[in-house]
């Protein structure tokens, strides 16, 4: 009878031994700004396809979740260091283990400035090997992230294709056109209908080589409505817009009320506008696959788009 606890308990102590070790090498495929090819062995295939998926990304104006693209920190020239504390069998497929993290310069030396931080990696049991399932349950909010990317990618594509079509269609046309898509505010009326407050603007250009040559192009703006078709997809039904000359700022006030200041925070900031116009024609140039690095106006020097 004592020979079997004896033999219980030393199988108990590998298992936690054994699960230690493997929390200690999953935790070298927490992402850091990069999503390794190998660490689809290491992770649940639905957790791999979540942080694929965010990795892939178009990189966005605002990256005001950038956390949700790395979950230990590495940056300013040092490195995780992980120490696995201990694992709690939650039971026979999942576990969670709870790690120490400092950083540590390039060297191998430690910041001593730095305090240790404490994380949960979180393991399930799939065809006999344990692999990362979660890391401090990020998982939910990149799921969450990724729902609100397609829902404003689905509007943004929507006004994208009515600038295109409808307001393009009025300039001198070029081989292709891009607009350049500043959002002051949305708002969801109903679950089929939204709004959205915005300056914009409409931009032919020819293709020479590897540069985008300016054709022609003009600002918009003012208020989109939008509504959900029967087959789930956002259209533009209508777009009031500021007027030209005198009566313009008289117009943008009543049109973008209390979003007023925004807007002309916006419109008036030429860096801003340039900015965007170059990251939105980027993610244009990458996704269409196009040999393009340059975007020029007529009369000024080419831009690099990197």
């Amino acid at each position: 009878m004592l020979a079997m606890a004896v033999m219980l308990l030393t199988a108990c102590t590998d298992s936690e031994s054994k699960l230690e070790k493997r929390a200690a090498e999953l935790c070298q495929y927490v992402p850091d700004h990069e999503l390794l090819e190998q660490s689809r062995e290491y992770m649940t295939e639905d957790f791999y396809a979540v942080l694929d998926t965010m990795f892939n990304l178009p990189e966005q104006e605002e990256l005001a979740h950038e956390w949700l693209y790395y979950f230990v920190t590495g940056n300013g020239g040092t490195i995780a260091d992980y120490e696995v504390t201990d694992v709690q069998r939650i039971d026979a497929t999942h576990a969670v283990a709870n790690i120490k993290v400092r950083q540590k310069w390039e060297d191998g030396s430690f910041d001593e400035s730095t305090d240790v931080e404490m994380h949960c990696l979180y393991m399930e049991k799939v065809g006999g090997q344990w692999l990362m399932s979660d890391f401090d349950e990020h998982k939910a909010d990149c799921i969450q992230y990724l729902a609100n990317y397609r829902r404003e990618q689905a509007v943004r594509d929507a006004m994208a294709d009515y600038l295109v079509s409808r307001i393009g269609s009025g300039y001198l046309q070029g081989e292709l056109c891009v607009p350049t898509l500043m959002i002051v505010a949305a708002e969801e009326q109903d679950s089929t209908h939204a709004r959205v407050w915005c300056d914009t603007w409409v931009d032919w250009y020819r293709v020479a080589g590897d540069t985008l040559k300016s054709v022609s192009g003009g600002n918009h703006s003012g208020c989109m409505s939008l509504e959900k078709q029967a087959d789930g997809k956002l259209i533009v039904t209508d777009f009031e817009q500021t007027v030209d000359g005198a009566g313009n700022d008289a117009s943008a006030r009543r049109i973008f009320g209390t979003h007023y200041e925004v807007y002309q925070n916006v419109h008036s900031n030429a860096d801003i506008r340039e900015a965007l116009r170059r990251l939105q024609l980027q993610n244009y140039v990458s996704q269409h696959k196009m040999e393009v690095h340059y975007y020029q106006d007529y009369g000024w020097p080419a831009v690099a788009l990197q």
